[in-house]
């Protein structure tokens, strides 16, 4: 007959004469490690709340700054690109027609609180984010290609963080996406080829409004009429 063994891993059931004083019962062995896994987790989890605090508490480090100021620098975030990209033509404030007209514009818009763990979805009141949106018709190629370029090359000289460049040759739209102090400041600039339409943004990081009162209700009112955009206005 051939040999037989008996598994090496298996243990025997502890009979009566076994289970003496010596023995632990499973629950109070699992009762033990169960304190242990506990502890090992709270850990963690402290952790990982006191790391969450510390980085949200940056976010509400928001600086009280008159809406009109916002303005003025989204404003000029917008002129100091015109120039950069050759543009000549002058830009009257206003739009008649988005996506086709030229444009001139300001905006303000909500700040939100995510709360602690980021899951919360709430206006921060008084606070606001100001914009500014431009666009230019009858845009040829020749002038937007090299005026993206030279614009790319210029945005990550000055220290911006490109999120996004895409050349899109003749029939796709070709992009810009760039972002600076962890992405609380933005601009964004489009150049559709069918359309020979060109459009640009820059959006300021939150402010706190400082004529905010207890109350108040809604956006910061502010002067949302820029003044004109062309190269009169680019600063040295």
């Amino acid at each position: 007959m051939p040999d037989e063994t008996s598994p090496t891993d298996a243990t025997p059931a502890p009979g009566p004469a076994t289970a003496g004083a010596g023995s632990k019962s499973p629950s109070s062995v699992f009762g033990a490690l169960g304190c242990g896994c506990v502890a090992l987790l709270v850990v963690p989890v402290v952790v990982l709340v006191v790391l969450l605090a510390g980085a949200l508490s940056g976010s509400t480090d928001t600086p009280r700054v008159a809406p009109e100021k916002m303005a003025d620098r989204a404003f000029q975030r917008s002129q100091e690109v015109y120039g950069l990209m050759g543009f000549e033509r002058t830009v009257q404030p206003g739009v008649e027609k988005i996506g086709v007209s030229t444009e001139n514009t300001l905006s303000s818009g909500y700040c939100y609180d995510g709360g602690l763990l980021g899951l919360e979805d709430k206006t921060v009141d008084g606070a606001y984010r100001m914009s500014h949106s431009w666009a230019l018709d009858h845009v040829p190629a020749d002038q937007a290609v090299s005026g993206l370029r030279r614009l790319h090359r210029q945005l990550k000289d000055d220290g911006w963080e490109v999120s996004s460049y895409r050349e899109g040759g003749k029939s796709k739209s070709w992009d810009l996406y760039v972002k600076r102090d962890d992405g609380n400041e933005r601009m964004s600039f489009i150049w559709y080829p069918d359309r020979e339409y060109f459009t640009g943004g820059a959006s300021m990081p939150c402010a706190y409004d400082p004529g905010w009162k207890d109350g108040d209700a809604g956006l910061p009112e502010v002067d949302q009429w820029p003044p004109a955009l062309g190269p009169a206005q680019r600063k040295k």
